[in-house]
């Protein structure tokens, strides 16, 4: 049995697609999603909605809040056997609990966490934090 395409070739070598459809991807008007905002774009409003675009949750930069911290195992560097320590003049705005401390310290500070205050207290130290102005509106 002979394959029909013995049929066209010969003279007829594009097997009756013509000259410029039988090359690359040319019938199907491109590969992939070429042209999606060209030829291809009723397809795609109407059959991917919300391809393109924005998905999901933003974050409001202005809503992030970036600490600069210290631990509590760093905080006998930078006291150099001082009893009183004021971690703004580091540019430092929040205790962080990590690590130990045996030294009683004074420790003036914007922000701390629970267990930073902990440790430090139990050590036999304070740590003070300035209290925030409330706008009472």
């Amino acid at each position: 049995m002979v394959s029909r395409t013995n049929k066209f070739r010969g003279r007829n070598r594009t097997h009756g697609r013509g000259k410029k459809a039988g090359r690359g991807a040319g019938k199907r008007g491109g590969r992939g999603n070429a042209g999606m905002n060209k030829h291809k774009v009723m397809h795609r409003l109407k059959y991917m909605p919300g391809h393109w675009g924005m998905h999901g949750f933003n974050r409001d930069p202005s809503l992030i809040s970036v600490h600069l911290t210290c631990n509590l195992q760093e905080l006998a560097k930078l006291s150099d056997g001082k009893k009183k320590i004021d971690l703004s003049e580091f540019g430092i705005d929040k205790l962080l609990g990590s690590g130990k401390i045996n030294v009683a310290l004074e420790v003036t500070v914007e922000h701390a966490s629970a267990k930073a205050v902990e440790k430090v207290e139990a050590a036999g130290g304070t740590v003070i934090q300035p209290e925030e102005e409330l706008n009472d509106e």
